[in-house]
Order: C-alpha cells, then sequence, then structure tokens
C-alpha cells in the first residue's frame, strides 16, 4: 500500500510539506516540527528519509532565489562543525534517544527566544553580536548532529547567527545555501540506512508540487518583510518551536 494512501497521513504530511516550505521560504526553524509531526503517522525512520529529497529540492528554489545574498564568513566557519555533526548523528543514529535530545534542543531555543524577545522588548535597539568564529563551529556541529537525527538544525543555526543582525535576507540566504550543502552530506548516511526505499521516494516525488508551492509562496512575503519585523517573528517562531520540542521530547 502506498506511504500517501490513507487520508490522515496525507493530510499531515501535507501540513509537514508546507511548513518546511515556509522554512526554506524564510520563516526559519519551523522545519524543526516538520520530522515530529511525520513521525506521528510514520516510523521515525521513515518519515526522516521521506523528507531529505523535499528538503533539497526546496534547496534549489531557495538557493536561487537568495543566491545573492549570503554571509560566506558565517558559512566558512559552521560548515566544518556541521560536518562533524552529521558524522556524529550517523554513527549515534541508532544509539541517541531521539526524545531526549529533541527535549533538550527544545528548552534551549525557547529559552533563547524568551531571552532575546526580552532583551529587546519595546523596540529597544541591540548591538549585534561579535563572538568569534570558533563559536559558530561549536553551534555548527549541533546543527549537523540535531540536522542528521531529525532534520532539526534550524535552532543551533539561529541562535548563534539571529544575534548577528544581518540584513534579513543576508540571514536567509546563508541559511539555504548552509542547510543545502548539509542536506546533500547527510546522502550517503542516509542512503546507508536504507532510509529511500521505493515507497518512501514515490510519496516524496508525489508531495513535490506542495513543497514547491509553499516554498516560493513563503519567499515572495519574506522578500517584502521587514527586518526589523523578521527577527521578532523569528524570536516568536522559536519560543513557540521550542516549546513544542521540549513537549514532544518528554511525552516522547
Amino acid at each position: 500500500m502506498s506511504i500517501l494512501a490513507d487520508p490522515v497521513t496525507l493530510a499531515v504530511l501535507i501540513v509537514v510539506v508546507i511548513l518546511v516550505g515556509m522554512a526554506k521560504g524564510g520563516f526559519a526553524g519551523v522545519g524543526a516540527m516538520a520530522t515530529p509531526l511525520t513521525a506521528l503517522v510514520l516510523p521515525p525512520a521513515t518519515a526522516a528519509g521521506l523528507l531529505l529529497p523535499i528538503l533539497i529540492v526546496q534547496d534549489i528554489i531557495s538557493v536561487w532565489s537568495f543566491r545573492k545574498t549570503w554571509d560566506g564568513w558565517i558559512i566558512g566557519w559552521m560548515l566544518p562543525g556541521a560536518l562533524v555533526g552529521v558524522l556524529g548523528g550517523w554513527y549515534y543514529a541508532e544509539r541517541v534517544r531521539e526524545a531526549q535530545l529533541m527535549a533538550a534542543l527544545g528548552a534551549i531555543t525557547l529559552s533563547f527566544g524568551l531571552y532575546r524577545l526580552w532583551i529587546e522588548r519595546g523596540g529597544r535597539i541591540v548591538a549585534p553580536s561579535r563572538s568569534p568564529g570558533w563559536v559558530g563551529t561549536l553551534f555548527g556541529m549541533f546543527m549537523g548532529v540535531t540536522s542528521q537525527i531529525a532534520h532539526a538544525g534550524g535552532p543551533p543555526f539561529q541562535m548563534w547567527v539571529t544575534p548577528r543582525k544581518l540584513p534579513h535576507l543576508t540571514f536567509i540566504g546563508t541559511g539555504a545555501i548552509l542547510f543545502a550543502i548539509v542536506n546533500w552530506i547527510k546522502v550517503p548516511a542516509y542512503i546507508a540506512l536504507g532510509a529511500f526505499t521505493g515507497d518512501v521516494l514515490v510519496a516524496a516525488l508525489l508531495l513535490m508540487p506542495v513543497a514547491i508551492g509553499s516554498t516560493l509562496l513563503s519567499i515572495g512575503w519574506m522578500k517584502r518583510t521587514q527586518s526589523r519585523r523578521f527577527y521578532v517573528l523569528i524570536y516568536i517562531l522559536m519560543v513557540l518551536l521550542g516549546a513544542k520540542l521540549l513537549w514532544d521530547g518528554i511525552h516522547g
């Protein structure tokens, strides 16, 4: 039976693909909810395998749309750490309890989002962070691990990059290129783990129109958004996402 034959499964997957499209379009972090939601209707390994081809197609659209606005310095520092994190996540894929990892990620994300909303309350101007590059490498490692295990690398990226106060299109473009590279790095690990079955690839292909449409709509909206409103929105999304991941991790 096809993965999409069940109406409930189909409905959940459409919602998930829209969320991932929003993330690729600039609503950074909401994509971290994709794997937990997909796992409500599919085994975790199948959920992760289904999402990766969709992510890669959405990456192509996002990278092309923001190809002129990205920060190579940030990518240069985070990418080596992300590579190490992906390899570590691959090695520990069957040893790490995903629920515990998501609970920890949720608690950190929730705390960070609340902290940034507090210090920037009432339109207060906060000086951009100038933390050294090696700190970004550490966050890159955390990003790689969570991305490999559950496609949840957004929050670690946000925690290091959002305080730097980049122009919002540069923030989105930097994330688009970095995650596009990381997602391709993950492909050999997913092949080795047997995640790409025939049913998984067919389901991913059938969901592609929704994936492409949601990404394009989100990109169009983000290009009309002001930087200040963008960062407030990101912090609010981090609070909501952190609470969701923490809840799922505790009760998972």
